[in-house]
């Protein structure tokens, strides 16, 4: 427990778990002093054990921790989100002054952050969040962050944020996001896409190993490939070393002795709600979703292989077909993750710079991707871009690898191959640039049983018909 009062620290962190001692770690490596509370001491001995060098130092007791920071105070809050924050800030409030400045960076919903921002700004204090991604090891050497909220407090912490966070030659992957909850809502939406690439990971594993029979050294040595080339990313990096990890007590592959139930902490649900919320889909986060739900049925899907019969999933398509075909749902995933972003900066007034999203997750984060250069640049060329599907040099890409995805997603569905995150991104892509959808039957029937009206395509206006003449 530090007792040094003559020393004034620049910054506190609230909670020194991996994440929260990690990131002040990154703190004091770039020269800044700064400080932690944890009511637990073994997480207080690990900081300062940690932190020799730096000779870092934490408190056990919340007063004396506050009494330590240079005002106005800036304490970063590193907790599991939910009750838990609403706890830590209603223990602070009678300790903090007018202008103190608290900074969310768990994953907490965005409503939650308008909340506490409105309740706090009557109290006098500064308040936003601030999503973090790239695990601990980001958080340790340099982690893509999304701060949003009140922009004259997050100035105050600029200088630290651009310092710790990752870098893409000497661009720092932290920027201003906008006002309100805007930085918690982008790192939701980052949540979304990752939730979705994953699961086109696992369908890609499924198609290699079940459609063209690889082992997992061979599938290995594919993901290792497409890690060289336009595919390059965290994820796809990370899990090509998983096949190769060896389970020290069978000495089988790890990843074989692991059961095939996926859990979830509900930030992909969340970017699901909220879209259908906004009326804008993203079908392919929404399939990630169901599919790890629909995995923690085991014993019922065990029971179904055996009523209906274990399937012959042979396909015939090469690893380059594959490869178009995960290319262009990563690019859809992508797209529809952005489209979200473009839709609530709209509904919620964020004023959200989709450049500057695209920057960031560059680095640092756990969605970035070689990939994400191209949308980058897509954004900053037209900032007011709806869609990406609608930048002509993402049109060209897509436009390559079509013929591919088609092949591959129609042979697996043949074959009963369950892929369906590749599945949606393509009916979703056939959808989304179809000029005339057969909706307008929908709104016929809507008009036939409830008297809903409809709009006509050749002149303005709110219609009905009498369709009970038809009797």
């Amino acid at each position: 427990m530090a007792n040094n009062d003559s020393k004034k620290y620049k910054l506190g962190m609230i909670g020194l778990g991996t994440m929260g001692r990690n990131l002040l770690l990154n703190m004091a490596d770039k020269g800044f002093s700064v400080t932690g509370y944890d009511k637990d001491r073994k997480m207080i001995s690990k900081l300062e054990e940690e932190g020799k060098k730096h000779n870092l130092e934490g408190f056990d007791d919340i007063e004396s921790f506050i009494s330590s920071l240079e005002t106005p105070r800036t304490l970063i809050l590193l907790v599991p989100a939910g009750p838990i924050v609403d706890s830590v800030i209603a223990e602070l409030k009678p300790l903090l002054s007018k202008g103190d400045i608290i900074i969310d960076s768990g994953n907490s919903h965005f409503t939650d952050t308008n909340r506490r921002v409105d309740e706090l700004e009557k109290d006098g204090l500064h308040f936003f969040g601030m999503g973090i991604s790239g695990g601990e090891e980001g958080a340790r050497f340099g982690p893509s962050m999304m701060p949003g909220g009140d922009k004259q407090a997050y100035n105050v912490v600029k200088d630290v944020f651009d310092a710790v966070a990752a870098k893409v030659g000497t661009d720092p992957c932290v920027t201003y996001i906008g006002p309100g909850a805007s930085g918690h809502f982008v790192k939701m939406v980052h949540n979304g896409i990752e939730y979705a690439i994953m699961e086109l990971i696992a369908e890609v594993y499924g198609i290699l190993k079940n459609g063209l029979g690889y082992s997992n050294s061979d599938i290995y040595q594919v993901f290792k490939k497409w890690n060289e080339g336009r595919l390059q990313s965290f994820l796809l990096e990370i899990t090509a070393e998983i096949f190769l990890f060896k389970d020290t007590e069978t000495q089988n592959d790890l990843l074989d002795q692991i059961k095939d139930e996926a859990r979830s902490k509900g930030t992909g649900k969340w970017t699901s709600e909220v879209s259908m919320e906004l009326q804008l889909p993203v079908p392919t986060i929404n399939e990630a979703v169901s599919n790890r739900d629909l995995s923690k049925f085991k014993k019922l899907r065990v029971s179904l292989e055996e009523a209906f019969g274990k399937k012959d999933t042979k396909i015939a398509v090469t690893v380059d077909e594959l490869e178009d075909a995960f290319y262009f749902s990563m690019i859809s995933a992508y797209a529809q993750g952005m489209h979200l972003l473009v839709q609530a900066s709209k509904e919620y007034q964020y004023d959200l710079q989709l450049q500057e999203i695209a920057k960031i997750w560059r680095g640092g984060c756990i969605i970035r991707a070689k990939f994400l250069e191209d949308i980058y640049q897509a954004y900053d060329k037209n900032n007011a871009l709806e869609h990406l599907f609608g930048d002509a040099g993402i049109q060209n890409i897509i436009k390559g690898t079509l013929s591919g995805t088609r092949k591959t997603i129609s042979a697996c569905i043949n074959s009963g191959l369950g892929i369906p995150a590749f599945a949606s991104t393509l009916t979703y892509f056939d959808t989304i640039t179809t000029a005339r959808m057969p909706s307008n039957l929908i709104q016929a029937q809507r008009d036939f049983f409830g008297a809903h009206t409809f709009e006509r395509i050749d002149k303005d206006g709110v219609f009905h018909a009498d369709w009970n003449k038809l009797s």
